[in-house]
């Protein structure tokens, strides 16, 4: 994974849980999940579309 040990990710998370804090990891856990899922469902969206379909929205 990246060249990213346990020892690493433990590291990270106390950074990330020092400069957030406790309260906001839960909103921010929520926001990349939102992102994340919205991403998937738009690439899924344009797999399903073809060529010129995908030009014809370009053009607009």
């Amino acid at each position: 994974m990246f060249g990213i040990g346990i020892p690493e990710l433990i590291i990270i998370l106390v950074i990330i849980l020092i400069i957030f804090g406790a309260g906001k990891l839960p909103e921010i856990g929520g926001g990349l999940g939102k992102a994340i899922s919205n991403f998937k469902s738009a690439t899924k969206e344009q797999k399903n579309k073809t060529p010129e379909q995908i030009e014809k929205e370009d053009r607009e």
